[in-house]
């Protein structure tokens, strides 16, 4: 095989964030904004790494350097990264680019690398850069669907969703996301008590929507939505303008919304169902929030082309 072209999904937070970081399950769906890696052999003196973000230039050259180094592989690469989505709305680039480009590697070099194992290599790799992280959105690029989903993947299951209905504003600011995760690893260190009586209700939630979804009972899923929305204010991650996009949803029928990510900024999502949809669309702009159109629970990372 001398040229190969994979694909993984980005990722929207359905429910559980921050919780998730701390052992408590998420649910989490892979959406239709694709990253792209074509990767071929090179015969240059080093690798050749053409990314549109410089942010993804890190996780792709980390990546390469940690396949090479246990695999045994002495030879460059070039690999050139395209994306239908920027790293600035939220939906989990440099996941992508990093199971994709593992991905890839595994095709080039003829290993045949298993889900889990590009999971698990994905996750060491973010850990290596961020130093904190569930692997939520690496479990979502890789498995794609919609999961519940475990810390370091010890659980991963796929949801029988039928309908996932959502709609998806973007608040227009970038949220950094490993600052808020500091930010409540210091909360849990100082509050303790607090902070894991918060944890434990997004626990029973989540466990909650799970069940929901399994009935496909959108209208329980979306009070379970609201209420999680309720308990990351409480842990200080939201912001104005996502608690205005949450109500503005709420009040003009969504079945319920919430934050989806780690807050700050980024992204918040409507539970919602045909007769509302545009209604709950007008209300998020209407209050300056920007409707990023996506489809979600597609499939996991795939391989486009090999020549």
């Amino acid at each position: 095989m001398k040229k190969v072209k994979v694909s993984a999904p980005g990722k929207l937070m359905i429910m559980g964030e921050h919780a998730v970081v701390y052992g408590h399950p998420c649910l989490v769906t892979a959406v239709d904004k694709r990253l792209y890696v074509e990767m071929e052999l090179s015969n240059q003196l080093k690798d050749e790494i053409i990314t549109p973000q410089v942010k993804e230039s890190r996780f792709v050259l980390e990546t390469i350097a940690y396949f090479k180094q246990k695999f045994n592989i002495k030879n460059n690469v070039r690999i050139v990264t395209k994306g239908d989505f920027s790293h600035q709305v939220g939906l989990g680039s440099s996941s992508a680019v990093t199971v994709a480009t593992f991905k890839a590697m595994s095709l080039l070099f003829n290993l045949n690398l298993s889900p889990k194992e590009i999971f698990e290599m994905s996750y060491r790799v973010t850990l290596l850069i961020q130093g904190v992280g569930s692997g939520f959105d690496i479990a979502a690029a890789t498995f794609g669907n919609t999961l519940y989903f475990v810390r370091g993947g010890k659980e991963t299951e796929n949801l029988p969703v039928k309908e996932l209905p959502l709609i998806v504003g973007y608040s227009g600011v970038k949220a950094d996301t490993p600052f808020y995760i500091r930010k409540v690893a210091e909360d849990f260190k100082n509050r303790r008590g607090d902070m894991e009586r918060v944890f434990a209700d997004i626990h029973r939630l989540v466990v909650d929507a799970k069940r929901a979804f399994f009935d496909d009972d959108l209208r329980e899923a979306g009070i379970l939505m609201t209420k999680n929305h309720a308990l990351l204010k409480e842990l200080g991650v939201s912001t104005d303008k996502l608690d205005r996009m949450v109500s503005a949803a709420v009040k003009a029928g969504a079945y319920g919304a919430k934050l989806s990510g780690a807050g700050g900024g980024d992204c918040m999502i409507a539970l919602v169902n045909r007769l509302n949809r545009e209604k709950v669309i007008e209300a998020i702009d209407k209050v300056g929030g920007e409707i990023i159109n996506v489809n979600v629970n597609v499939e996991g990372v795939k391989v486009e082309k090999t020549l």
